[in-house]
């Protein structure tokens, strides 16, 4: 057992004084998860007892044909400007009559359903493993999605109460740098095509809406078009098996943890059995966004909000456990869920910057610009690997062999401390701040 006192401070001081050298040889690594979290604590997601009706609460239901296929600009304004006090307001909207053919989403689901339902090892050769890629297979158990950046309780709440759900995680196909993780032909017969052809069915609505937001806003109708277009979206295919309700009490277990969506929209696919909950921002109550056949739920992401100075509203939500079937006195389970959410981001490297009309006399800019991320939504990438790099510093801490040399022979030898794991720990801890690298340090203190 080492001495954090001994070993990890002249390790953390010699980080600290080399860090602005580090970070330039790094330049070209996205910056993944953690940078992107938000430091409030918010609440976890439990079962939906404590989710309360405020009937003065409600996601507006938008028939988007209004404006699609608009006969005048009255009308097609009159649709934009319902769409953004929704997101004002509420922070998501039903769209109904969006343009997507049900038979589209159905075969989608039906793909969706036939992947999962592979046996693991195939499953498994598809897995996850690079936050600035985020394509693969994350299998039950290895997510947790909470908007928590204590390392500590992140890496606990993961090791006790991961989310409850397998994902698929596919991002455009035609990227040089980063590969999807598609299945043999044979063992998912259409799966490929499907994703694809549905990838950019999603990419094309996400279009339509945005110029709806731009409408609304004031701005020109295309403003935000050559901002989007390099489609760094994220379509991710869920599974949420059935589960008993015994387990999802124990320790904050969910099917997702409370959260916000990085990006600038997420549209959601639900089937009929829903577990969907949205913050109302002004009472803190949980309420159900209940499944509406032929709608998707669309909500505004943690950069949408920042691009508008707030005027467009990111909200929290979580998946919670349906009505569980009776199996016992004590005991019930829950039924099988699926979903679909694509995930939309603006381009890689995109300048976010307070928009137009939404700063003036009495409303200062809230925010720096920033570049987009590549890749999206590094908020949940983040919370597949946190527990990870706990545990490679953890390793470093009691090598006191290591932590005698040098830094970079240290963060050298940290790179190769699991060669089991497909995702490099060096590349992530650079990633982050020094002060969150502290953070880290502690949490894997704690795990000695």
């Amino acid at each position: 057992m080492c001495s954090f006192k001994h070993k990890v401070t002249p390790l953390f001081t010699t980080f600290l004084r080399l860090w602005p050298r580090f970070w330039s040889t790094t330049s070209g690594v996205r910056r993944t998860a953690i940078s992107g979290c938000h430091f409030s604590r918010r609440g976890l997601a439990t079962l939906a007892e404590d989710a309360k009706s405020d009937p003065a609460f409600r996601i507006p239901l938008i028939d988007f044909s209004r404006f699609r296929n608009a006969t005048s600009q009255v009308e097609k304004h009159q649709t934009a400007e319902e769409i953004v006090k929704g997101f004002t307001e509420v922070g998501f909207i039903y769209l109904d009559k969006h343009g997507i053919p049900d038979g589209t989403v159905k075969q989608a689901f039906q793909k969706s359903a036939e992947f999962f339902s592979l046996p693991a090892e195939i499953k498994d050769e598809l897995a996850w493993n690079d936050p600035r890629s985020n394509r693969g297979y994350v299998k039950i158990g290895r997510e947790r999605v909470t908007q928590s950046a204590d390392s500590n309780e992140i890496a606990q709440l993961r090791a006790k109460a991961p989310d409850f759900k397998e994902s698929m995680e596919i991002g455009r196909d035609w990227d040089t740098t980063w590969k999807n993780h598609w299945p043999r032909e044979t063992d998912a017969p259409e799966f490929k095509q499907t994703m694809l052809d549905f990838f950019q069915t999603c990419h094309d609505l996400h279009t339509l809406v945005m110029r709806a937001i731009a409408l609304g806003l004031g701005l020109d109708e295309k403003f935000f078009d050559d901002k989007i277009n390099e489609q760094y979206h994220n379509l991710r295919l869920l599974s949420y098996p059935p589960i008993r309700t015994s387990l999802l009490r124990q320790d904050g277990q969910a099917r997702a943890g409370a959260h916000s969506d990085y990006g600038t929209l997420t549209l959601l696919f639900q089937d009929s059995v829903g577990g969907l909950e949205v913050l109302n921002p002004h009472t803190k109550q949980y309420q159900a966004a209940m499944p509406i056949p032929g709608t998707i739920v669309v909500n505004a992401g943690d950069l949408l909000s920042r691009w508008s100075n707030d005027t467009l509203r990111s909200t929290l939500h979580r998946v919670v456990a349906p009505p569980a079937k009776k199996i016992s006195e004590t005991e019930g389970i829950t039924p099988a869920r699926q979903s679909i959410a694509f995930f939309c981001n603006p381009n890689g490297g995109a300048e976010i910057s307070c928009l137009p009309n939404c700063y003036g006399p009495g409303k200062d800019k809230k925010y720096a610009s920033r570049e987009a991320e590549l890749g999206g939504d590094s908020t949940l990438q983040g919370t597949y690997y946190l527990s990870e790099v706990c545990y490679t510093i953890k390793m470093a801490l009691q090598m006191s062999t290591i932590l005698s040399r040098s830094t970079s022979e240290v963060l050298s030898h940290i790179s190769h401390l699991r060669p089991t794991s497909s995702m490099n720990p060096l590349l992530f801890t650079l990633s982050v701040s020094p002060l969150q690298f502290a953070g880290m340090s502690l949490s894997a203190h704690s795990l000695l």
